[in-house]
């Protein structure tokens, strides 16, 4: 667990809580939870409060969760800053791989493999073949 950091943190953002568990934030109780001491764990940690600091609740789309992703990496440039924790394009760029991925796997038709489109609903469109997924 990234203590030092941790500790500065949770005095800087009395409002969120800070607890050991798999890296990632928690709307629904304001608790963000970081991961064990590593390689990028300081980043991780201000990237989870990226999230909590934007006010990232929940998304619709996937796309959306892509640029709440965008968002919190934006401002976790800016708190490395103010931190002094090393900021790393190509982890960042990584990370938002995995996404990126992701998003383009969910998005292909698993019936003819074109790109499907979301609507706001969350529900996925296959232009070609009309075909509907959640």
């Amino acid at each position: 667990m990234p203590k030092n950091l941790a500790k500065t943190l949770a005095k800087d953002y009395p409002n969120f809580r800070f607890k050991l568990n798999c890296p990632r934030f928690s709307y629904q109780n304001g608790t963000i939870y970081i991961g064990e001491d590593g390689a990028y764990s300081d980043l991780q940690t201000l990237h989870e409060l990226g999230h909590a600091l934007c006010g990232h609740s929940d998304f619709n789309t996937h796309i959306k969760r892509l640029k709440l992703e965008r968002e919190a990496w934006d401002m976790t440039k800016t708190l490395c800053k103010k931190y002094h924790v090393t900021w790393n394009d190509v982890y960042v760029e990584s990370c938002l791989d995995t996404y990126r991925d992701w998003l383009h796997t969910k998005s292909k038709c698993k019936n003819c493999g074109l790109t499907r489109y979301q609507d706001s609903s969350g529900t996925y469109h296959c232009p070609r073949c009309e075909t509907f997924v959640s």
